[in-house]
């Protein structure tokens, strides 16, 4: 293991989209970043890309997989002895193959395989790498969330249904709350960042931002000062209601 002034940061679900511009953003602000990614071919590829912003590091993260996520907590652990920043952005809109369907007409088994993504491995993820991250003097989450996961905000709802991906954002926004509740005694703070409609393979590219604007929220909660917020959720500099 070797000790580095440096700050860590770990992106999930990073080798493309928001989180390989998240991945970007941190490194040119001088951090090392753990480029997270399930496939190593696809992984590789956008560490090497990107090598260029800084210093980022591949490592293999299938969020669903208890066994990789262990491996990378190890990794890292090994590698640089903690963590300052943990980025849960892997996630996924529908199972394969499935379509968005009203909610009278969408199933238990879509439901469940997005949840174990979007959900179920972010408490996997984020229960593996708090012992790192409290070795941090400025521990933080950010958890990517989405403003369709509220249940408040007006234009929450536009667009097609997607029962399944956006009551798992509602689930995700409450882990957040309840992880900076829990955590609110320690140099770690939580928040959700809600990048808005960006265009990536997502929702075929239909989206209005690119992924460098819907990452900008994840940079800034990333380097919060002391004082900061925690247990929020934002949009850019907006706190949203869900």
């Amino acid at each position: 293991m070797t000790t580095t002034p440096k700050k860590i940061a770990l992106v999930t679900g990073a080798n493309k989209g928001i989180g390989k511009a998240i991945v970007q953003g941190l490194a040119r602000d001088g951090f090392i970043v753990y480029l997270g990614a399930r496939n190593p071919d696809r992984g590789r590829a956008a560490a090497a890309e990107l090598a260029a912003d800084g210093d980022v590091r591949f490592v293999q993260l299938d969020v669903t997989d208890a066994a990789s996520v262990s491996a990378a907590a190890q990794t890292i652990e090994s590698e640089v002895g903690r963590l300052d920043v943990l980025v849960n952005n892997a996630g996924i809109s529908s199972a394969p193959g499935s379509r968005f369907r009203a909610p009278a007409e969408e199933n238990a088994e879509n439901i469940r395989t997005v949840y174990e993504t979007n959900v179920f491995a972010v408490v996997t993820v984020t229960n593996s790498f708090i012992p790192l991250l409290l070795r941090s003097d400025a521990g933080r989450i950010v958890n990517v969330t989405s403003k369709r996961g509220s249940i408040a905000e007006e234009g929450a709802w536009v667009g097609r249904p997607n029962m399944a991906y956006s009551t798992s954002k509602t689930a995700l926004n409450a882990l957040t709350v309840h992880y900076a509740r829990s955590l609110a005694e320690t140099s770690i703070k939580v928040n959700g960042a809600a990048p808005g409609h960006v265009a990536t393979d997502f929702n075929a590219f239909r989206g209005s931002r690119t992924p460098e604007q819907g990452a900008a929220v994840v940079i800034r909660l990333a380097q919060l000062d002391n004082d900061g917020p925690t247990g929020l959720v934002f949009e850019d500099d907006v706190q949203l209601m869900w």
